[in-house]
């Protein structure tokens, strides 16, 4: 299964590496990542793959969540299909 990770939050040392290392402790591969930083804000939204995942996607959820608290920015993780369906227009 796909997944959409978004993160948005005021740019700072260490985000990339933070999440970088949680999805490979979760054996998620990164397919795809898009990230800037405007004004300050890091913004960034990255797709992998979580078929080897030793994780489920609600355990994959609660774990960024978490993370995204831990490191002060909002991280979202949701599968490609409902990202794809919410964001249609």
């Amino acid at each position: 299964m796909r997944i959409v990770l978004t993160i948005v939050g005021k740019d700072k040392v260490g985000i990339i590496a933070s999440v970088s290392r949680t999805l490979a402790e979760c054996n998620i591969n990164i397919i795809n990542i898009n990230q800037n930083i405007m004004q300050g804000f890091f913004n960034m939204v990255l797709i992998a793959d979580m078929s080897n995942a030793n994780v489920t996607l609600k355990e994959a959820q609660e774990k960024f969540a978490a993370l995204g608290k831990e490191i002060g920015v909002e991280i979202r993780l949701q599968s490609e299909e409902i990202f794809t369906a919410m964001h249609r227009i």
